[in-house]
């Protein structure tokens, strides 16, 4: 729990002490924050994350990964080992993790996405993303994409497509996963959701115009934030296909 004292001046107060507000003492309240990014935003946290130390990994200590060390032949009979990287928390379904395009459709709005700003430890940068999570070991990809969607954004929507499993670093992991296309309506009037973050999660979500999404992400990265390559690979693609096609 983290307590801070800040000046508390609204509407009703300020009509209340206009005559004398000159005479009057600063008036202050004192706030509560907790650390609890289901409760509160991510950008409205005590202090920035940081990196405090890094060090070794034994292999006895992983608790998400684990090396594997790969014997091979090559096309031309050679023998040779690849190092790689390998998760611990695939399921029955064979797929690692979802990453969910997101097309939200409203009365009055033009077509927007959602994607999501946090901070990742390995990069040392808050990076921009498409909303993602790993699949539950007895969940298909396609329920585990609805849901973290909900988790990470607090929006519901109905899948319409998901990808076949690929992959994005095959020269480093085995980790594989599913693009999902997700579509969500909204009417007039409805509230921006709540998120349903666990305890560890700081996910900003951001909802962007489709047509705006490439010049974001480009005035991301110039604000020195990284961008997923997923992310900015769909965006690419969209933006080609107004601009080059």
């Amino acid at each position: 729990m983290y307590t801070l004292s800040i000046p508390l001046l609204t509407r009703r107060s300020l009509t209340a002490i206009r005559p004398s507000i000159r005479q009057l003492p600063r008036l202050h309240i004192s706030r509560t924050f907790h650390a609890r990014p289901h409760l509160y935003a991510a950008y409205n946290m005590p202090q920035s994350p940081k990196i405090v130390k890094i060090e070794e990994l034994p292999a006895s200590e992983a608790k998400w990964i684990e090396f594997k060390k790969i014997s091979w032949q090559d096309q031309v009979g050679k023998s040779r080992v690849w190092e790689a990287a390998a998760r611990k928390t695939r399921g029955t379904s064979g797929v690692d993790a979802v990453a969910i395009v997101t097309v939200i459709r409203h009365p009055s709005r033009p077509p927007s996405t959602i994607i999501i700003l946090q901070y990742r430890p390995p990069v040392d940068a808050v990076c921009v993303e498409l909303p993602a999570g790993l699949v539950d070991a007895k969940e298909s990809p396609s329920d585990a994409s609805v849901r973290e969607l909900h988790e990470e954004t607090g929006y519901k929507g109905k899948l319409k497509f998901i990808s076949p499993t690929i992959v994005s670093d095959p020269g480093l992991s085995t980790a594989n996963m599913q693009l999902a296309m997700v579509e969500v309506d909204l009417k007039e009037g409805d509230e921006e959701p709540e998120q349903a973050l666990d305890d560890g999660e700081f996910i900003e979500r951001i909802v962007v115009p489709l047509d705006e999404l490439y010049d974001r992400l480009v005035k991301y990265d110039q604000e020195g934030k990284t961008v997923d390559a997923r992310l900015w690979h769909w965006a690419a693609g969209f933006q080609a296909a107004k601009t080059m096609l």
